[in-house]
């Protein structure tokens, strides 16, 4: 069995475990059962939860077994970790329709067949039967306030008021591991690095109550080489749902990241080895620009499926003069000129926010710069905004 924390190290995922010695020899002589987390606070994953999906699917390539935990229940009280306001409540309705889109979406990653098939769970299913008597005395008694006062978790919120409702996060997610090693014997729990605190603190449970192993090891975040978390754009997360974030648009996001984040990308998010990683990214001039399309297309064809990828690629290819097909868009308005246009074909929010961008020069009409704000436009005409949007316009 190959040890899956070589691959995770060179990789550059691991940031922090305990025990690492043991679990070293643990992941390296059996198929472990381990868990990961997911807040169902959207009805989609986004790139924020990429990375830990990928992880997950190094783990279970190498043979051990993903219990894949749906918060439901948690999700009814806020992950306080990072935040600076309390969550909104979501219903219970809200949350199970969120759970099962959620499960459309790791089905392409994760296997839910075989000798080491994905287990989904719902943390709802337990935490909602809890009784809170027995809850204090019985995994509350093993929490120290002023240790947890002291987790980075909470440094944000302690800063504009910290709710008791939130504050009952850690111990609830604690008890979560403790369950699944009972249940299913799950004895690793994996995460982001902002999730240590929550994470060692199941991992100490287990051993204070169980007198049993228990690990934690937490990755590195995704983060620019600036230290900013990636997955965001104008118009907000970049979604793993195709009718939140089009294939063309996440292929694009991944084409235009940064010079200096091409690598640690190709590295977290795709599978090619990393002797292959390593010719991609060995020049430091245009040339990286090949690089940007291999990571564009594996992790299109990875969200998206490979047809999907591949008319991305092709769009993105005619968008900046290479040949291929140009995203289209068809709209219907009464004057086809150039504000309407950009509104309907949904370049712009406003009509207040497309004149804006003509008069910053930030638009262009095929391969002249618009500086009329009454230009006609016919259909087959090419908009494009600044250098990542270009939309064929088709008018009925």
């Amino acid at each position: 069995m190959t040890n899956v924390m070589d691959t995770l190290r060179a990789r550059g995922f691991v940031k922090q475990t305990v025990y690492e010695e043991d679990l070293y020899k643990l992941l390296g002589s059996e198929s472990v059962r381990f868990y990961t987390g997911f807040d169902p606070t959207a009805d989609s994953l986004h790139v924020g939860h990429f990375m830990q999906l990928i992880a997950m699917k190094h783990m279970q390539d190498a043979g051990h077994r993903p219990i894949i935990l749906i918060g439901g229940g948690t999700a009814m009280v806020g992950d306080p970790t990072g935040k600076t306001d309390m969550r909104k409540m979501m219903t219970r309705e809200t949350i199970d329709y969120h759970v099962e889109c959620f499960k459309k979406q790791m089905s392409k990653f994760i296997k839910f067949e075989g000798d080491n098939a994905a287990i989904i769970v719902n943390n709802a299913d337990w935490l909602l039967k809890l009784n809170y008597m027995d809850f204090i005395r019985d995994v509350g008694v093993h929490f120290s306030v002023n240790e947890m006062l002291r987790a980075k978790c909470f440094e944000t919120r302690l800063e504009r008021g910290l709710s008791f409702l939130e504050f009952n996060y850690m111990p609830m997610q604690g008890y979560d591991f403790l369950h699944l090693f009972k249940e299913y014997g799950c004895v690793l729990e994996l995460g982001g690095d902002d999730q240590w605190s929550n994470i060692l603190a199941g991992a100490n449970l287990i051993r204070v109550k169980e007198k049993k192993p228990a690990y934690a090891m937490t990755f590195t975040l995704l983060t620019t080489s600036e230290g900013k978390k990636m997955g965001k754009t104008e118009k907000g997360a970049v979604w793993l749902d195709e009718n939140k974030t089009s294939p063309y648009e996440f292929y694009q996001y991944w084409r235009n990241v940064a010079d200096d984040d091409v690598e640690n990308c190709l590295k977290l998010l795709t599978f090619l080895p990393l002797d292959k990683i390593a010719e991609l990214v060995k020049y430091n001039d245009e040339r990286i620009n090949v690089a940007k399309e291999v990571l564009a297309f594996e992790l299109t064809k990875l969200v998206h499926g490979e047809e999907k990828a591949a008319k991305a690629q092709s769009m993105a290819k005619a968008a900046f003069g290479g040949g291929g097909e140009l995203p289209e868009k068809t709209i219907n308005v009464e004057a086809p000129t150039i504000i309407p246009v950009l509104v309907a074909a949904g370049i712009c929010a406003s009509n207040g926010e497309a004149r804006r961008l003509i008069q910053q020069g930030g638009v262009s009409l095929n391969d002249d710069k618009v500086t009329d704000i009454n230009a006609p436009v016919k259909s087959g005409d090419v908009l494009h905004k600044g250098k990542k949007v270009h939309v064929k316009i088709i008018l009925k």
